[in-house]
């Protein structure tokens, strides 16, 4: 059933009342408010030091370094969210509310991925390597984008609630 604040807008509200509840029980709502802006504040870090190597030649150790710290936290939050999405929908990935963001964030993933296994294999050369890390951000970018306007859908729905 939908409530008036997400019929004027003419959807679905974001959460039932059974799934708002869960979300706002479960520990794993603060795990997640707390790893998205550390991640953010890593990806601008490390967005800094990729740009600086490609711009200048050096720092190209601290680049990859913190790729790999960046994309640590991009598995952590992904697994974190799959246990959040469970306990809040019944289903690990791929919730109805959720299904593009998750999806996006499987592309995400795979780009962060395909950085790594670069890295490891070696012969690519550091402008490939940094190349395909300024992809994985660009998506990255773009997916913290989809899942900021589901956060500013889920507020919007609670003032129509209040």
């Amino acid at each position: 059933m939908r409530h008036d604040a997400a019929q004027n807008l003419g959807r679905d509200p974001l959460y039932t009342a059974e799934q708002r509840a869960r979300r706002d029980a479960s520990r794993w709502t603060l795990v997640q408010g707390l790893l998205a802006p550390a991640q953010f504040l890593v990806f601008l870090v490390s967005l800094a030091l990729v740009l600086r190597f490609l711009l200048t030649g050096a720092g190209y150790e601290a680049a990859t370094l913190s790729i790999l710290v960046k994309t640590g936290f991009l598995y952590l939050i992904m697994i974190t969210g799959a246990i959040w999405e469970k306990i809040v929908f019944g289903q690990y990935l791929f919730a109805p509310a959720f299904f593009w963001e998750d999806v996006f964030s499987f592309g995400v993933i795979a780009l962060h991925t395909a950085y790594v296994w670069v890295l490891f294999k070696g012969g690519f050369g550091a402008q490939i390597e940094m190349s395909i890390a300024l992809a994985a951000y660009t998506a990255y970018v773009i997916n913290a984008g989809q899942f900021l306007r589901k956060l500013r859908m889920a507020r919007r729905d609670m003032e129509g609630l209040a």
